[in-house]
């Protein structure tokens, strides 16, 4: 059974699946499907040609699959695709794709949006990532899996956010972050590797040091990129966070955060 309340506007068209619940006051639009047993809040919108999975809550005041903020859109069926379990807080936006970029905007399952941020068109994103409050990523950026944005940081069009990264605080990225890696700053740079993310993420501390290693290889030494990645992929050969890391820096057309050369080592 659904729970809808009789203040909310749910279009002729839209598909409510069974366990939902639909708050106050609430619009929902024509082309929007609601998986099961999801949950949506008073005062939400959720608009255009919407698709949200299943065990999805969104807060009061959160606004989903409205138009995106791009001069180019012009009133194309472009989606906006949200997994299962993803958890939207207050204030929150989430728009579709452009047209001419592939018209489709993801988030994967098992997602934070917390209030007041902001995720543009076209923008992919893998699963379990936190994106902290007032953060916002540009049109165009690519987020991995297990990435926190902290609060008041932003991502710039068509930047890559590696696995398991981390965004520290009011972070203005405006080229690629690799994996594993935390970056600070305007403009963000590299300050270390994630070493509390790789915990929490159950990283053995066999693992981190040679990510650690891996990563002075990389980053901190001065030698020329195309130096640097030749020795790491002689010494680590084996290694799958080597091959990830040097894959990830290789299939860059941003360019990667530089070190931080304040940094101490």
């Amino acid at each position: 059974m659904t729970d809808i309340h009789a203040t909310a506007i749910v279009s002729e068209g839209a598909e409510i699946d069974s366990g939902c619940s639909v708050g106050p006051y609430t619009c929902i639009g024509p082309n929007v499907t609601l998986g099961k047993n999801s949950r949506v809040g008073s005062h939400v919108v959720i608009d255009g040609y919407t698709e949200l999975g299943e065990n999805n809550t969104v807060y009061q005041f959160a606004s989903v699959g409205a138009a995106p903020q791009d001069t180019k859109w012009q009133g194309e069926p472009t989606r906006l695709v949200i997994g299962n379990n993803n958890v939207i807080r207050e204030y929150v936006t989430v728009q579709p794709g452009l047209e001419q970029f592939g018209g489709i905007t993801r988030v994967g399952n098992e997602n934070l949006l917390m209030a007041c941020c902001h995720i543009a068109h076209d923008v992919v994103m893998g699963n379990q990532n936190w994106v902290a409050n007032s953060a916002a990523l540009a049109g165009h950026v690519e987020v991995g899996s297990h990435v926190i944005f902290a609060g008041l940081s932003g991502a710039h069009q068509f930047c890559r956010i590696g696995d398991n990264a981390f965004i520290s605080a009011g972070s203005m990225v405006a080229q690629d972050v690799p994996p594993y890696c935390l970056v600070q700053g305007d403009r963000a740079r590299l300050k270390s590797i994630n070493k509390i993310g790789l915990e929490r993420a159950g990283f053995t501390q066999e693992r981190i040091v040679e990510i650690q290693r891996i990563f002075k290889m990389l980053f901190v030494s001065k030698e020329s990129l195309e130096k640097k990645i030749s020795d790491v992929e002689v010494k680590y050969s084996d290694s799958f966070y080597a091959k990830k890391l040097i894959e990830f820096i290789k299939s860059s057309e941003r360019g990667i955060v530089s070190w931080r050369r304040s940094n101490k080592r």
